[in-house]
Formats: C-alpha cells, sequence, structure tokens
C-alpha cells in the first residue's frame, strides 16, 4: 500500500489545545470536519498517546487553532515533536486563552474554535471526538494551511548519507525504532500511525 495516497485527502493542520487543573498542552492534528451545522459540530480525531488526547477526555473542552500558510517548520515542530509530558510547551511561547484558561495561538493562525465534547469513541490509535463549537472567530486572512501544503512544501525532506552504514530508523514523532538498513516504502509506525516518511535513519 502506498501510504502518499492519503496525502490527497483534504486535510487542514491544526493546533489542539487543553487544559486540565492547572496545565495546559496543545499538540498537532491533521483531523478535523464539520459534520452538523445547527448545532454547529465538529469532529477530530488525537493519536491516544498525546498527553493532549487525555487532557481533552479529562475536560470535556479544547481549541482547535486553524494554521495558515505563514506558519514554520518550527512551529509544527514545537507542538508535533516533543511531548508535553516532557515539557511546558507554553513556557515562554506568546498564546493567549479562552474565558476556561484554554491556550490558543496568536500567529500563524486564521481561525479558532472553542468547543465542547459530545462524544467520543477509541479507534485504537486513536480517539474520534465530537465535538459542539461554542464559538469561532476568523483571526486573519490567510489561506489555511493543508496537510497537502506541510508535505510538500514545509516538512524537510529527510536524507541519507551513503557513506554511513545504517542500522535503523527512527521515528520522528513518537521514537519508535524499526531495527534493520532498509524501511520498507509502506511502512507504518506502530505506536503513532505514521508513514516511513516520517522516519529518520539511525547510522551505526
Amino acid at each position: 500500500m502506498d501510504t502518499k495516497a492519503f496525502y490527497n485527502l483534504s486535510y487542514g493542520v491544526f493546533v489542539l489545545g487543553a487544559k486540565q487543573d492547572d496545565k495546559i498542552n496543545a499538540c498537532i492534528t491533521n483531523t478535523c470536519m464539520q459534520i452538523a451545522s445547527d448545532p454547529t459540530r465538529i469532529a477530530i480525531s488525537v493519536l491516544n498517546k498525546n498527553l493532549t488526547c487525555d487532557m481533552v477526555k479529562a475536560s470535556g473542552e479544547f481549541t482547535l487553532s486553524v494554521l495558515d500558510k505563514t506558519c514554520t517548520f518550527e512551529l509544527i515542530k514545537h507542538f508535533g515533536m516533543q511531548s508535553g509530558r516532557d515539557v511546558n510547551k507554553f513556557e515562554d511561547f506568546p498564546h493567549e486563552t479562552n474565558d476556561s484558561g484554554i491556550p490558543y495561538l496568536q500567529y500563524s493562525v486564521c481561525s479558532l474554535l472553542e468547543c465542547k465534547v459530545i462524544s467520543k469513541q477509541d479507534l485504537g490509535s486513536h480517539t474520534l471526538f465530537i465535538a459542539e463549537v461554542t464559538d469561532a472567530k476568523v483571526l486573519s486572512n490567510n489561506a489555511p494551511l493543508t496537510y497537502a501544503d506541510y508535505q510538500n512544501n514545509l516538512k524537510p525532506k529527510t536524507t541519507v548519507d551513503s557513506a554511513k552504514k545504517i542500522v535503523g530508523w527512527k521515528c520522528k514523532i513518537c521514537g519508535y525504532v524499526y531495527e534493520g538498513s532498509e524501511l520498507p516504502k509502506d511502512f507504518v509506525c506502530p505506536l503513532c500511525g505514521h508513514p516511513a516518511d516520517d522516519f529518520e535513519p539511525i547510522y551505526g
């Protein structure tokens, strides 16, 4: 199976903000769609291993910052390639909070949604949340960043040093290690579900 076929599906790229007790956190998700208009409801899918997923389950609320085309890879790396269990992602990072204290971004965002969870379903690697939109704001006139934009233009390409021996491949998202010099093109990370493009070589 060529997982790159899925890149042609229309996705956006979003920062999902959450708050539980006194802790705030956020992660990257690329799965959100409007599923009803009266009342306005959306569906999002979030990796179960993410701390933000646990926090949304506990609080029943979240914000969704819709990233625009001014977004940098560093911003996505900051929220998508490190865990809130290890670092405070909002320490010294400019942000605002809504009336519930849930964080959202101040820049590289074209729209903001504030939501309350109506239902959830465990899908194995991810949880699907159905949520009612309680408020929505347009924050800029910039075009939204699509997942295809991210894959084709924003995400750095993996380079392989042919002078060194590859002994394995590491998932840049969750850290899973595949042992072996050749990573199958259709390989999918068993922990986070990301494709072979999100692995980097380990040299021996």
